[in-house]
């Protein structure tokens, strides 16, 4: 994952104006140079960094690339020992994204307050038509949590990356509208927003800084790709909960012969009333 993490150094060419300016070789090179972007991203929110992530990050060179891109890490990032910071960071993560109270960086609760919503089925989906499949980590990962939809757009922007080197243009165009639709049914509705509310509620430099990376990277991801998508998370702190709908068919006849039907011995304490407990 880190060894073509860093190749953002480099000027960042709009996908869509990438293939008429470069040849098929050049420009795979530059959708593989995207997804490591990609890659990058979801690195920072699929969960807490590990060791070797800090520290590819910290790297002098790095950091000078980073800041390149307006990226400035203050102190609390750039001066501690690498174990002080990695708690410092794991503690930031759980408060940020995992506690209650917080801010968990998954779709379905970002645009409906309820986890397992429409969004993580779809997704889930998605994966699936393209042949991927989320693998159990050290916590649970729902299918619709950002740093996945990342790592499923780095996969795809991949493998335009193959095909533009093999001159697949078939294959390219196909996978191209699938990075299209997956920005423009997911991630463009919700991660613009997002990322405003984590610059503002980030304590550490690390995350304020890479929610503006974050931010940024998607408008200009979305202003490529030609999409017109409206932020429909706004970067709000509370997501009031949507009504959960239940389909039924108003069609089917109603059965009214349990009601009249004589109570069995010993009904009645195998009954218990149905509590609301939101």
């Amino acid at each position: 994952m880190l060894k073509t993490l860093f190749a953002i150094d480099d000027e960042i060419v709009p996908l869509a104006s990438a293939a008429p300016r470069l040849s098929n070789a050049e420009a795979g090179a530059e959708w593989a140079a995207r997804a490591s972007m990609y890659r990058l991203l979801s690195g920072v929110f699929v969960e807490e960094p590990g060791q070797a992530f800090v520290q590819a990050i910290r790297r002098p060179d790095v950091l000078e690339s980073l800041a390149g891109l307006g990226l400035h890490f203050d102190a609390d990032f750039t001066a501690p020992d690498d174990d002080v910071l990695l708690d410092q960071l794991a503690c930031e993560y759980t408060t940020l994204f995992v506690a209650s109270g917080g801010f968990p960086p998954v779709e379905s609760v970002r645009l409906t307050g309820r986890y397992k919503q429409e969004p993580h089925f779809k997704v889930e989906q998605a994966y699936a038509k393209w042949g991927l499949a989320l693998q159990k980590g050290r916590f649970e990962v729902f299918p619709d949590q950002l740093g996945v939809e990342l790592m499923f757009l780095a996969a795809l922007l991949e493998r335009c990356s193959v095909a533009l080197e093999r001159n697949d243009e078939a294959t390219f165009r196909r996978i191209e509208r699938e990075v299209r639709r997956f920005w423009a049914q997911h991630l463009g509705r919700w991660v613009r927003g997002y990322a405003q509310l984590i610059e503002r509620a980030a304590e550490n430099s690390f995350y304020r800084e890479m929610a503006t990376l974050l931010n940024g990277f998607a408008c200009g991801e979305i202003a490529a790709l030609g999409l017109r998508i409206d932020d429909l998370d706004h970067g709000r702190a509370v997501v009031p909960k949507t009504e959960i709908r239940v389909e039924f068919n108003p069609e089917e006849p109603v059965c009214n012969g349990c009601e009249s039907a004589p109570m069995a011995s010993g009904r009645e304490a195998t009954m218990h009333t149905l509590h609301d407990l939101r």
